[in-house]
């Protein structure tokens, strides 16, 4: 149990008995307590490892990708425990395959590809190398696409040249400013007789940087714990 943990950090008994308890309380393990950890889940076991890395308050925490096979529910939950760990003060170096967990928990993020490191800064820095938010319109029609990317290039915002994908019968282009730019796009294409099944605005993700740096994208990774990391 965790008073024996604490013990082998040389707690006095009390001491190590009170943290114990303090930490099942914290990570919600306070009815699982007695129970053989080999019956636990592996949220469960998740959490218990970090109470046991916790025992003796630590000022910085290695966590090895926390999250890996956690169901969605888990995954949220062991975040708010990331949170309340470095609001408490500790340094938390943290890896994951998972880029939306980086962006959502690292105040610094470190992207290392084969070993070495590629990139390095906060979410906004690493997303603004990829560049500003950019608008797709896709059409029901293929033979639409010149045609819509024309009219698309004319908008106020157009922030570069518009870049046709027909197997999704799409036109993306980037954009100065999202600010009314789907209503823009789409009274433009009514004005020119084009027809539009959906238009969205989208901002750079970490998947996008990811794969402007290496060339792949994130789930081509062959060995995930190797390719990345994320430090808050």
């Amino acid at each position: 149990n965790l008073e024996h943990v604490g013990r082998l950090y040389r707690l006095g008994a009390s001491t190590a008995r009170t943290r114990g308890r303090e930490l099942l309380a914290q990570f919600d393990l306070v009815e699982a307590g007695d129970r053989p950890v080999r019956g636990y889940s592996g949220g469960m076991r998740r959490r218990l490892d970090i109470a046991m890395s916790l025992i003796a308050r630590p000022s910085v925490l290695f966590l090895d990708e926390p999250t890996t096979g956690l169901d969605p529910r888990s995954r949220l939950g062991m975040w708010d425990h990331i949170d309340a760990l470095v609001r408490d003060g500790t340094t938390t170096v943290l890896t994951t395959q998972y880029l939306d967990e980086a962006e959502r928990l690292a105040d610094r993020i470190v992207v290392i590809d084969h070993g070495d490191v590629i990139a390095s800064g906060t979410a906004s820095d690493l997303k603004a190398q990829v560049g500003g938010a950019r608008l797709t319109v896709t059409t029901p029609s293929v033979d639409e696409l010149p045609a819509m990317a024309q009219a698309l290039a004319a908008l106020p915002m157009a922030a570069g040249t518009p870049t046709l994908d027909p197997p999704t019968r799409s036109v993306t282009m980037a954009v100065s400013t999202t600010h009314g730019a789907v209503a823009s796009a789409v009274r433009c294409l009514d004005n020119a007789g084009l027809e539009a099944d959906d238009a969205v605005v989208q901002h750079p993700t970490l998947d996008d940087v990811f794969l402007k740096l290496t060339g792949r994208p994130v789930d081509d990774i062959a060995a995930p714990a190797d390719e990345q990391g994320a430090s808050t």
